[in-house]
């Protein structure tokens, strides 16, 4: 790390310096190109300018001795990166990291060049949904740079906090990394309070009988599972810089502010895995529900069938009685002159009779078999 004691103040008018007692002229400040959010050179901790361009902090790097830049970056052009790349010898492959994004969280070394990669989430309360975003930090001798592709996490908050405590930015690049880090993992809590949330209201609805429930789990799993990428490979990341506090003399405060992080991290990841395998259980029990009801559904229908079924055999078996005597009152109503029994005396009493002989032998039938 530089040795920060001596320090050359810059030659006067270069830079802006951020003085609380300075007094505003009213002119305009000039306005920063697209992508560069912003640029500070830091000695001992402190804020001596704020230059407008890449080109600018260069020149102003070279001029303040034992100086730090910090620049921050969102969405950059190739050709911001490719000067950056340039001007600090960043590796090649780490660059077009960076330009592409897309990448899983993780840590390299690049001889003095350090590259880390995180992804940082926030909940977003009108959808119901995890929005993540990308983070690329350039670290070495002198200089921290950012690289957003996203909204997420807010490291103006970062700066004016670190501004704030000259005695840690005055640790070097280092401190600002773990001071992001910590911001990025602090910024995981809302998510893992929104997840629990909706996995309250899904259950909920899962034993209301939503029959939306089971989208809705699947999509929350899908969310949870991107949350477990950007969290957990983060582990390694804290575990590659614990293993580097004595190889690289970390100063204590920095060891702490790790170890606070670590801690705050191992928390997120254990409750994001049980809220994994509590989607999955709850997966579960609503397909177990759902089979249920489609199976008391069936049971209902089955025995609206089986009634429906009793219902034709008895209008069936009355249509057979009734039918007996209407065949024998059809066949005498026939106007034929010679026909048997038309001359005899009780031809009348035997045809009725035969009527409801009939008709009781079928009565007696159908109710053996149980169809009346």
């Amino acid at each position: 790390m530089a040795d920060n004691r001596f320090v050359t103040p810059p030659p006067e008018g270069f830079g802006r310096r951020l003085d609380e007692h300075a007094v505003d002229t009213g002119a305009a400040e000039p306005e920063r190109p697209e992508g560069l959010v912003d640029s500070g050179v830091y000695v001992d901790g402190v804020r001596r300018a704020s230059p407008v361009g890449l080109a600018d902090t260069f020149r102003c790097l070279q001029q303040l001795a034992g100086g730090m830049a910090w620049i921050g970056l969102r969405r950059p052009s190739r050709e911001q990166i490719a000067s950056l790349a340039a001007e600090f010898q960043l590796p090649e492959l780490a660059v077009e990291d960076a330009i592409n994004a897309h990448q899983r969280p993780k840590l390299e070394r690049y001889g003095d060049t350090l590259f880390v990669v995180l992804r940082a989430a926030r909940y977003l309360d009108a959808r119901e949904a995890v929005e993540f975003a990308e983070l690329h930090l350039f670290l070495g001798p002198g200089f921290v740079i950012t690289v957003r592709h996203g909204g997420t996490p807010d490291l103006a908050a970062v700066r004016r906090r670190l501004e704030a405590d000259p005695t840690v930015l005055a640790l070097g690049p280092e401190a600002v990394l773990y001071a992001v880090l910590d911001r990025v993992v602090d910024g995981y809590a809302p998510v893992v309070a929104g997840l629990e949330n909706d996995i309250d209201e899904i259950e909920t609805e899962v034993f209301g009988g939503d029959p939306n429930a089971s989208r809705r789990i699947y999509q929350l799993s899908r969310e949870v599972i991107q949350f477990q990428r950007a969290a957990r490979p983060l582990l390694k990341v804290v575990e590659a810089l614990s293993g580097g506090f004595d190889r690289y003399g970390t100063d204590e405060e920095l060891r702490r502010l790790l170890r606070d992080v670590a801690d705050h991290l191992t928390q997120v990841v254990e409750r994001v895995d049980g809220f994994r395998h509590l989607l999955q259980n709850i997966l579960t029990v609503n397909a177990t529900l759902v089979s249920q009801a489609q199976n008391e559904e069936m049971r209902s229908l089955t025995a609206a069938s089986f009634e429906q079924n009793e219902e034709v055999k008895r209008v069936s078996a009355w249509a057979a009685i009734l039918f007996a005597p209407t065949l024998i009152g059809t066949v005498y109503g026939m106007n034929f002159t010679h026909m048997p029994e038309l001359g005899w005396r009780y031809g009348y009493l035997f045809a009725v009779a035969l009527m409801f002989a009939v008709c009781a032998a079928l009565y007696l039938l159908f109710k053996r078999r149980g169809w009346l």
